[in-house]
């Protein structure tokens, strides 16, 4: 099995351990990963804010950085979304505007390939128990994305719960959105601030010790707001946690 990471921006720049666990962890369980280091960003900021022609020669890098392997990974929901959900869209506009197949067939290859992580795990590995060791009271948000997109539903709590030393505790308004979404940030920032606190404040209500995510920049947005505010809340990601073992902990 012949499996790429696809890192993404934000962990590329500013959540690199996020990537480093995801590693560690895929070649604990036998897989052996390589990281092409041709890849960029997938397209979604100019997609989302309408730059949709613009994403066109990222649809192309990234089908070629990722041609020939078997299965490409990535720990984000929301750029696993974007390639599986908007790079169809975008290769049937080109078509219908007389710009050729090209892109649809990029898509149909790259498409059916990429995994976000819990979905490989789950899915493609069959396991849910990854021998990880993560003595902490643990709350789990659920990113948009995951959870509507591409509909990841139990997985990656499956994986929480078969964490030894771990306990789960739910997190009133699971479902609700923490106000992030990428670009809806960025043009509309009260709002966005004022979800991510309704949010927060729920993640505090649990008590618990540490707030997982599968997603990065919900867990920045979230971070963000905890630290301002000085919350003994830390955000994590499910990569990370799923990494640490007994001989090597989670620091």
């Amino acid at each position: 099995m012949r499996v790429a990471l696809f890192v993404t921006c934000v962990n590329d720049a500013v959540y690199p351990a996020t990537a480093i666990a995801t590693v560690r962890l895929l070649e604990r369980l036998g897989v052996e990963v390589d990281f092409p280091p041709g890849q960029t960003c997938c397209g979604q900021a100019q997609f989302n804010t309408g730059y949709r022609r613009e994403t066109e020669p990222l649809v192309r890098r990234m089908g070629a950085v990722f041609e020939g392997y078997d299965h490409v990974v990535t720990p984000s929901g929301s750029c696993a979304a974007m390639v599986r959900e908007n790079y169809p869209r975008i290769a049937r506009k080109a078509a219908a505007e007389g710009r050729g197949t090209e892109l649809g067939e990029i898509a149909g290859s790259l498409v059916p390939r990429v995994y976000e992580l819990s979905e490989f795990l789950v899915d493609v590995l069959g396991v849910t128990d990854v021998g990880a060791y993560f003595p902490h009271t643990v709350t789990y948000h659920p990113s948009c994305h995951g959870l509507r997109t591409l509909g990841l539903g139990e997985r990656p709590r499956r994986l929480l719960e078969a964490v030894k030393g771990l306990e789960l505790r739910e997190l009133p308004g699971a479902e609700e959105c923490c106000g992030f979404g990428g670009t809806f940030a960025l043009k509309n920032p009260d709002v966005s601030a004022a979800m991510g606190t309704d949010k927060a404040d729920s993640a505090l209500a649990t008590g618990a010790e540490v707030l997982c995510g599968a997603d990065s920049s919900c867990l920045m947005h979230l971070g963000g707001i905890l630290r301002r505010r000085g919350d003994p809340l830390r955000p994590l990601h499910l990569a990370e946690i799923l990494a640490s073992t007994e001989a090597e902990p989670h620091s």
